[in-house]
């Protein structure tokens, strides 16, 4: 669970470490699944190429 939401954080262009902002209660992880839930950065990051609209 944690090596999917560190790469998901990388996904957005955030650090790993916005992962213990959870262990502040109830504000932390209301904040973190904002986080979660924002869209990817747009084109390639340094952790690979943004596949949204990718089609086959």
């Amino acid at each position: 669970m944690i090596a999917v939401t560190v790469r998901r954080l990388h996904d957005i262009g955030k650090s790993g470490f916005w992962y213990f902002i959870c262990l502040i209660p109830l504000i932390g992880s209301i904040w973190l699944l904002v986080l979660l839930c924002t869209d990817s950065q747009p084109g390639q990051n340094q952790f690979g190429a943004n596949l949204k609209g990718y089609n086959n």
